[in-house]
């Protein structure tokens, strides 16, 4: 129905614009845990909520549309996505993952496929020779997230997903801080999308989804299999609130990416400010390639200050960002990936990785910019106020 319109169009012109029994125009929330069978030889295409609810398709079949692929999926958060996906590998299968990865994914990786016989490999997945390097006979996946998180490091999905297919491999993008309004990793070449719907997608702070999407009919078959067998489905009340989300993605998108290029920008002049990480700052080392493969550099940003210190006083400080976990919100959040999102890696390992003590990552949400510069500003100011006064101690 709508292959000719804009992804903006899209959004909200799809089959599921109104419900065709009463012309209401919103997705009928189903509580029905279970469906009546006309006869017992005639089933209905619905039995039981856990193998299909008609309000999770919905939302099922909208981000199919938008990602372009075959059959999409929705679980109860963004790890049991990736955790169920990663349940298409078999024992003594091994898998090349992107090295700044979030740590859950991490955690998913190095606690629990490997007590499987799933063997893994961390790798900078910006260098296309050290993932050729990283694979074995037996590699089964090429498992990328871009712009990574914490660092924003950019993988060229079209030449990694070449790779995999030249060794057989699938590749499994993890595709949260772009959404397909800036991103399309199956029309690059990978074989399964995945999203942290928890974030941009709903765009609220109000729910915990997770969404795959498949390219491929066969795979995607397989993939059903997992998701009614391991049974993390997405409850009905959570699936309406990311459908409502995605109707206002592409605005919320474009607003919070062109405040975090400013902010960036901002960021990268400030003296307590040894780095800025954003695939938008002309100086990012992948920003040709972000802007090749994408529309855009999205509404994620890291920086990082002087140590540890400083950032506890810079949090105490800035008034406006929330300092939470999570991202994709229409309040911008600062997180501590240090403490928080990689607090499941190592200390040792996040150090080798980049992800310093004095790291923080901003989502930018849909405050004014310049309120938020200014707020950056005097916090700033202030920390740089006192470290003057500790030097003339």
């Amino acid at each position: 129905m709508s292959h000719q319109y804009t992804f903006e169009t899209q959004l909200l012109h799809n089959k599921h614009k109104f419900d065709p029994a009463t012309g209401g125009v919103s997705v009928p929330i189903q509580h029905a845990s279970t469906f009546h069978q006309p006869s017992a030889v005639k089933f209905g295409k619905y039995d039981y909520s856990r193998s299909l609810n008609p309000t999770r398709e919905a939302l099922e079949e909208i981000i199919t549309e938008l990602e372009g692929g075959v059959r999409g999926f929705a679980f109860s958060s963004g790890m049991a996505a990736i955790s169920t996906a990663f349940l298409l590998l078999s024992q003594g299968d091994h898998v090349v993952v992107t090295e700044d990865v979030y740590g859950g994914t991490y955690r998913m990786v190095t606690q629990v496929l490997n007590r499987f016989g799933i063997e893994h490999t961390f790798v900078d997945m910006t260098d296309l020779d050290a993932v050729e390097k990283a694979i074995r006979p037996n590699t089964a996946l090429l498992y990328a997230e871009t712009p990574s998180n914490p660092l924003l490091k950019v993988t060229d999905i079209k030449a990694v997903s070449a790779i995999a297919k030249k060794h057989g491999a699938y590749t499994f993008v993890d595709n949260t801080f772009m959404t397909p309004y800036l991103q399309r990793p199956l029309e690059l070449g990978a074989d399964i999308v995945l999203h942290s719907a928890t974030k941009f997608l709903s765009g609220h702070s109000d729910t915990v989804a997770g969404l795959a999407v498949v390219k491929d009919e066969e795979l995607a078959n397989r993939l059903y299999t997992l998701q009614n067998s391991f049974g993390a489905v997405l409850g009905v009340q959570d699936a309406w609130l990311v459908m409502r989300g995605i109707k206002t993605l592409s605005v919320r998108m474009k607003k919070s990416q062109e405040s975090a290029k400013k902010i960036a920008e901002f960021l990268k002049d400030q003296p307590l400010i040894k780095n800025v990480f954003y695939p938008g700052l002309a100086d990012h080392p992948q920003a040709s390639l972000q802007l090749r493969q994408a529309f855009g550099p999205g509404a994620v940003l890291s920086f990082e200050l002087e140590n540890a210190e400083v950032l506890a006083r810079f949090i105490e400080l800035v008034r406006l960002p929330v300092f939470a976990v999570s991202l994709g919100a229409v309040e911008s959040i600062l997180s501590y990936p240090a403490k928080m999102s990689h607090a499941a890696i190592p200390q040792d390992e996040r150090e080798r990785r980049g992800i310093s003590d004095g790291l923080l990552r901003l989502s930018v949400g849909l405050e004014s910019a310049d309120d938020l510069i200014a707020d950056f500003e005097q916090a700033l100011d202030s920390i740089g106020i006192l470290e003057a006064q500790k030097e003339e101690v």
